[in-house]
């Protein structure tokens, strides 16, 4: 007969499983774009996919990791919505190079931008001059999306920001390469002039400040478009554009080429040996974390499935109980990592501490392990599931708050790369002290149980509804006991809609959802991006209190 502790676990796996086969489900429909019509539209033009341009120009058989799938999720459906912020962005290798592929999706509204393709933009951007990665545009866009404009065109981190940025990864030596292989049309033409190297496909690539409607408005010039700026226009008579190529597959070609001639860049030299396969199978992660956030696990079985087996070796295992901090590794790389530990323990004194919170002995030790990965040269990886820091007179008589700023100190300031992994809660204060998306993650993923908020949705609800009743009883109506249930089952429904990790991934708070099997995948590759940008600044923390 199988026990509780069994039945738990599988109750737990098959609710993982539901959770992934959605998620596939979602990813599958975003991955249609436009929808199929616009697909075909895009075939008969005799132009490839942005999905299937990225297929063809990766290396056969390799890893890779996309950004923002999610990004625009259940947004702007008032103007037909914008599947993965129509753009696709991919981590991955060209010629056995590292880069990162920015591809705008034509399907969707003919590649304009819309706020979130900024953003989704940006980011690839960020990751590139954050990491020394070369990156690779593949163009193919109608420019800002006009009836959103006012969103897109004139802050700073608006449109503007992706040109500053070509300037500076250009300055930085980052490799840039665009590929014009549909429309690049107004402010976008900078784009790939202020790329190291541009290509352009005949008769789809086309190039202009301004189409021949506008030409046409503008100053009364009669002109077509491949004559005003297409790729014969732009290589032979203007030279804007440095080769062109007959079709997309010829495009892709090319970049490998250019890609396979890049020189081997310095490494930070972050400490690497053979990749060995945890000690756990990782599908047991689907069973040990339970599919109701308020239930306690035991947080190193939970390691056992992500890192190199026997690699675990933990700084001050007896002190600050609820946070785990230990060394390891993880497909062969060192790392430091620091995880809630969401069991149960007692401190030195016998008093009971709740798992997933942090106490100012916990704080207090995971800034000194961060400043010992920092001299080590030890890239960190901060494993949330955490509901905030303790509270109440004892905890703020004995200096939380000091103790929190002292981790977050460290952590802010932390020159090595830092790796978010969401696998539950991500709450409060204490998203901030686990390296949430506001301290500069070199990636932050979550996994399909994640939950990010300032508290939970019960908690939230509960606060909210006493609000909500005050409000009411100001009026004077009478709130009984059935009123008041409904008001807290719609207030919690609306909460949790916006605690839920797709939420997140719709507005950029994260990166991607991932499968948890792809745990290991994700942070040994941002390791070795991180490794690209040749050297670490001085780690220096400021003024901390004692």
């Amino acid at each position: 007969m199988a026990t509780t502790q069994q039945l738990n676990f599988n109750f737990n796996e098959d609710q993982m499983r539901l959770k992934i086969r959605a998620l596939e489900q979602t990813l599958e429909k975003i991955h249609l774009g436009g929808g199929q019509a616009r697909i075909d539209k895009q075939h008969e033009s005799g132009k490839l996919t942005a999905r299937e341009r990225i297929d063809a120009l990766l290396d056969p058989n390799t890893e890779r990791i996309e950004i923002g799938a999610l990004a625009g999720h259940n947004m702007y459906a008032e103007h037909g919505g914008c599947p993965a912020g129509g753009v696709v962005v991919v981590i991955g290798y060209v010629s056995q190079r590292q880069c990162i592929v920015v591809a705008n999706d034509a399907t969707v509204k003919a590649g304009a931008w819309f706020p979130i393709t900024g953003k989704k933009n940006l980011r690839a951007q960020e990751i590139a001059m954050e990491n020394h990665l070369p990156i690779i545009y593949l163009v193919d866009s109608a420019g800002v999306y006009l009836p959103m404009q006012e969103d897109i065109f004139a802050d700073k981190e608006h449109f503007g920001r992706i040109f500053r940025n070509n300037a500076k990864m250009s300055a930085m030596g980052i490799t840039q390469i665009a590929a014009v292989m549909g429309s690049c049309v107004a402010g976008g033409a900078y784009l790939p002039i202020m790329s190291d190297e541009s290509l352009i496909v005949d008769k789809t690539g086309t190039i202009f400040l301004a189409g021949s409607y506008l030409v046409k408005a503008a100053i009364g010039e009669d002109i077509d478009n491949e004559t005003l700026g297409g790729a014969t226009t732009q290589t032979e008579i203007s030279g804007i554009c440095d080769y062109k190529v007959a079709d997309d597959q010829e495009c892709l070609l090319k970049i490998r080429d250019l890609m396979s001639r890049i020189g081997q860049q310095d490494k930070v030299g972050f400490d690497r040996t053979e990749s060995i396969a945890p000690a756990k199978n990782p599908q047991d992660a689907f069973g040990i974390i339970p599919s109701d956030r308020s239930k306690p696990y035991h947080t190193k079985d939970l390691l056992q499935t992500i890192v190199d087996a026997n690699s675990l070796s933990e700084y001050k295992p007896d002190f600050g109980k609820t946070l785990i901090t230990t060394y390891a590794r993880i497909d062969g790389w060192s790392v430091g990592i620091i995880a809630n530990n969401r069991t149960v323990v007692k401190n030195a004194k016998g008093e009971m501490q709740f798992g997933g919170v942090i106490y100012s002995d916990s704080a207090d030790k995971a800034a000194r392990f961060i400043m010992l990965c920092n001299q080590k040269k030890i890239p960190l990886v901060f494993l949330h599931d955490v509901t905030g820091f303790m509270v109440g007179s004892k905890s703020e008589h004995g200096g939380i708050i000091k103790d929190g700023a002292k981790m977050v100190n460290a952590m802010a300031n932390s020159v090595v790369p830092k790796f978010s992994i969401v696998v539950g809660n991500s709450y409060g204060a204490g998203n901030y002290a686990m390296c949430g998306k506001a301290y500069d993650p070199r990636l932050i993923v979550a996994w399909p149980t994640a939950e990010i908020a300032v508290m939970s949705g019960a908690a939230a609800a509960k606060t909210l509804l006493q609000i909500e009743i005050a409000k009411l009883k100001a009026k004077g109506e009478v709130i009984d006991p059935k009123k008041e249930k409904a008001l807290l089952d719609e207030i919690k429904a609306k909460y949790d809609t916006s605690i839920s990790p797709y939420y997140a991934a719709s507005k950029l708070w994260i990166d991607a959802i991932i499968d948890p099997i792809d745990t290991r995948k994700v942070i040994s590759m941002g390791i070795e991006m991180a490794a690209h940008e040749g050297f670490l600044h001085p780690y220096k923390v400021g003024v901390i209190q004692t």
